[in-house]
């Protein structure tokens, strides 16, 4: 009889411990969503329209354009001097574009396929929730305890929409600021500057450092919030007919 209840009483322990994490979770999350502002200014957030430079190296700087609107679309267009490329989400459907800048009218479309869908998604809406909520969308997020970041003590949570797509993410345990983010192809996403619009803090500059070394640098030169943006702009493009 020893035995047997020596088996169940993981069980027991387990039952009571999700709780625990789960508080701990939404303490973390909450302290977060603070730093960047009241609930009500992130929660009446329905788009966001970043405008701004992207640099891959010292001698190459381009304009983005970057959208992001509830419920899942997105649109991207770098503008280069031989192309401009536009990527896009429309639910479940993305599709990237590239146009000759010299000739719009030249231009073609690919398809995006599901795995790239699933990413896109993943990405529109960490950029729209703030953190909160991936649990209602069928993700998970996980208390991965502290460590030390650049000096600074940090909790960390990763964010699971899938098991091969994962935000990890370290903030500051005093005052919820995100330190940094580690996505699960080792790719470390800094945060530099602050913006601030509507009453919420957004990066003057996003930087990504990706496994492979190579760092590109997002820099913000206006923000807006809630603008009237048609769900046609996301549409995949229809083709010319001839």
């Amino acid at each position: 009889m020893k035995a047997r209840l020596l088996v169940f009483l993981p069980a027991l322990i387990a039952l009571a411990a999700p709780p625990l994490q789960a508080q701990g979770v939404e303490q973390v999350i909450a302290k977060a969503r603070s730093y960047l502002g009241t609930e009500a200014a992130l929660g009446a957030v329905k788009n966001i329209h970043f405008t701004g430079f992207i640099q891959v190296d010292a001698t190459t700087r381009v304009p983005v354009e970057i959208v992001f609107q509830k419920d899942y679309q997105q649109r991207i267009t770098v503008t280069g001097s031989k192309v401009i490329e536009t990527t896009a989400l429309d639910g479940y459907d993305a599709w990237q574009k590239r146009a000759n800048p010299l000739n719009l009218a030249q231009w073609q479309v690919t398809l995006l396929d599901a795995v790239q869908v699933k990413r896109l998604r993943a990405n529109t809406w960490e950029n729209l929730n703030f953190f909160a909520g991936l649990e209602r969308k069928g993700g998970t997020v996980q208390l991965q305890g502290e460590s030390n970041v650049d000096g600074v003590t940090c909790v960390t949570l990763a964010f699971i929409h899938d098991s091969d797509i994962v935000f990890q993410r370290f903030f500051d345990k005093s005052s919820g600021r995100l330190i940094k983010t580690v996505t699960e192809n080792g790719a470390e996403i800094r945060e530099e500057g602050e913006v601030h619009v509507n009453g919420i803090r957004f990066p003057q500059k996003v930087i990504n450092k990706a496994a492979s070394g190579q760092v590109t640098t997002i820099s913000f030169e206006k923000i807006n919030l809630n603008e009237p943006i048609p769900s046609s702009d996301f549409a995949v493009p229809a083709l010319p007919i001839n």
